[in-house]
């Protein structure tokens, strides 16, 4: 965890509201594309963006430094939301209706994806994981966290991260195999 980043939370914890908009300026572009990215909804991403960011603020006095970055907490904060958000909704994920432009441009699955598959094709396989492959596929490709990072926003181990990780590389592999009826190397 970087200095200015622990003197910023604990500036933020004594109540500077400055402090923590600095917070808010580094973190609320990767947050917003982890909930956009889980909702597909820009309104709604918007949204549960600033309940992240309003709920961060309200409870940044119980939060402890466990050799994370703050980000991991924010993370951890935008999972609960956006499952609460699918509790009082009652409506899937549709990742097909995600702008490509709102996508990083690093999204590499190493050797499981070629570039030779459009981003629709991806959009389109990711929707058939599980929900926490693909927060984990999505942290990791998107929002280019580590392990654990990962582990921490999922309240998960990093070994546990690794396998979801691999098993979900696995299962997409599986998936654009099935779709495009060819071999992926």
């Amino acid at each position: 965890m970087k200095e200015e980043e622990i003197q910023l939370v604990k500036n933020a914890q004594k109540g500077e509201a400055e402090s923590f908009g600095k917070l808010y300026d580094i973190y609320a572009s990767p947050i917003y594309r982890f909930v956009y990215l889980k909702t597909s909804h820009k309104e709604d991403a918007e949204d549960l963006t600033h309940q992240v960011f309003l709920s961060a603020w309200q409870n940044i006095k119980s939060f402890q430094f466990q050799g994370f970055p703050f980000s991991s907490w924010l993370y951890k904060i935008a999972s609960n939301s956006v499952i609460d958000y699918y509790r009082t909704k009652k409506y899937h994920l549709n990742i097909e209706t995600i702008a490509e432009n709102q996508i990083a441009e690093n999204f590499e699955t190493g050797n499981a994806l070629d570039d030779s598959f459009d981003l629709q094709t991806i959009k389109n396989s990711l929707s058939h994981l599980e929900p926490v492959q693909q927060n984990v596929l999505i942290m990791k490709f998107v929002n280019d966290m580590s392990n654990k990072e990962i582990a921490s926003a999922l309240n998960k181990n990093e070994g546990a991260i690794r396998v979801i990780q691999h098993r979900a590389l696995k299962q997409l592999k599986i998936i654009l195999e099935t779709d495009k009826n060819i071999k992926i190397v």
